[in-house]
């Protein structure tokens, strides 16, 4: 296969600059391995065909988008990062709601993979939150075969692995494909797809949010990439809001916008009260 250092930048460059999304010269043989799949699905005899496919010929980025879909990974479940979940259910949920006297919440799931991070949002505000909070969840990815799986909100015993057994009985429903999300945990929850490098298209998702999700996304864009998606995330988030990243990310060599708070025992990243200069 003709597939060099310079097919490889190719194709890394053009994925960084749609996407944001930043593959290492350390990933050269993932991304090689990648694109010979595609390749071969399609039937391309090279490497270089297949580019200029993706340069020349790809109308409405069908193939692109599954290009991108190959490069990353969808490692997700419900209730991940449990502890992290925690302090947001019984700490900083409570915290906003009281503090702003709110009769509704809004929270954004940002890279939602196939949809066990909103189905399980959407779960904790009903068990938290009184029947006169109103609670939304938006839920994007740019994904959109794992979009449908969210969509369809039927999961394998894996997927539901941590899900307490009460939560289980209350929340789904057992069927013969697997375990159905309930339609009254699926209501709070609207899917669609996002780019989160297209800041107009991201902030258009509107700038009232208390809470961002953005879990083990980060992870695959570069320093400018995840100051500008960070950005976008400030401006939509009202003052006093929390953003939650991955147990392993962090912001601090990305922004200085928000707060590091410490809250039952763990740290979380608050958007100030007040804006500060």
């Amino acid at each position: 296969m003709d597939f060099g250092f310079h097919e490889f930048k190719t194709v890394r460059d053009m994925i960084y600059a749609k996407t944001g999304i930043f593959v290492s010269d350390q990933k050269v043989y993932l991304l090689k391995k990648r694109i010979q799949d595609r390749i071969n699905a399609l039937r391309f005899s090279s490497a270089s065909e297949y580019i200029r496919f993706l340069k020349f010929s790809d109308h409405g980025g069908k193939e692109f988008n599954n290009l991108v879909i190959a490069t990353t990974v969808n490692e997700t479940y419900f209730f991940r990062e449990f502890p992290q979940l925690q302090i947001f259910a019984e700490y900083c949920l409570p915290e906003v709601v009281e503090r702003a006297k709110k009769s509704s919440v809004r929270i954004l799931s940002a890279g939602c993979s196939t949809g066990e991070e909103p189905y399980t949002l959407s779960i904790i505000c009903q068990e938290m939150l009184t029947p006169q909070c109103n609670f939304f969840v938006e839920a994007i990815d740019i994904d959109d075969r794992a979009l449908s799986t969210a969509l369809r909100g039927i999961y394998d015993e894996r997927s539901v692995r941590d899900v307490p057994h009460t939560y289980l009985e209350k929340y789904f429903e057992a069927t013969p494909e697997g375990y159905a999300v309930k339609d009254f945990v699926r209501r709070y929850v609207n899917f669609s797809k996002v780019n989160l490098f297209d800041q107009t298209q991201l902030t258009s998702l509107g700038h009232d949010f208390d809470f961002v999700f953005c879990r083990n996304v980060l992870i695959y864009f570069s320093d400018d990439s995840r100051r500008k998606v960070i950005e976008g995330f400030y401006t939509m988030m009202k003052p006093g809001g929390y953003i939650f990243l991955g147990h392993s990310e962090s912001l601090s060599r990305i922004t200085t916008a928000f707060k590091l708070k410490r809250m039952g025992g763990g740290l979380v990243y608050q958007k100030p009260l007040t804006e500060e200069g």
